[in-house]
């Protein structure tokens, strides 16, 4: 009797203790596509896309260029929580602002990907 009374507590623990958790982040400032637009290539320089975007998330050289990078990360998550066994789904999508700027300083490219609008929790872990 004692046995199963400590059975049935440690099931009736295990049945409240376990969950389910969702969550969201971001990393970055969302990119504008009316000031993207702006942007010409041959024409606009260094300083105009620092005033319309601001500092770059990353900068990187390349052949004597430079490479502002912008980015947003969205990630959602949606867990299962049990007593030994935990799974967890988690989304990641980004947005992604590649300026080429040449030796002169003037736009040679710009790249741009919007990924993070239709990004959805999917609550099942597996």
């Amino acid at each position: 009797m004692k046995l199963s009374r400590c059975l049935l507590s440690f099931l009736a623990i295990a049945w409240f203790v376990q969950g389910c958790a969702f969550s969201r982040g971001t990393l970055g400032d969302e990119i504008q596509s009316e000031v993207v637009a702006t942007i010409q290539k041959g024409t606009t320089t260094k300083e105009e896309v620092l005033h319309l975007l601001g500092a770059p998330d990353r900068l990187l050289p390349l052949n004597g260029r430079d490479v502002f990078q912008y980015y947003r990360y969205d990630a959602k998550a949606g867990s299962l929580l049990l007593i030994l066994l935990n799974f967890t789904r988690l989304s990641i999508k980004s947005d992604d602002l590649f300026v080429i700027l040449n030796r002169d300083g003037i736009v040679e490219d710009v790249i741009s990907s919007r990924r993070t609008d239709n990004l959805e929790f999917r609550f099942w872990p597996f």
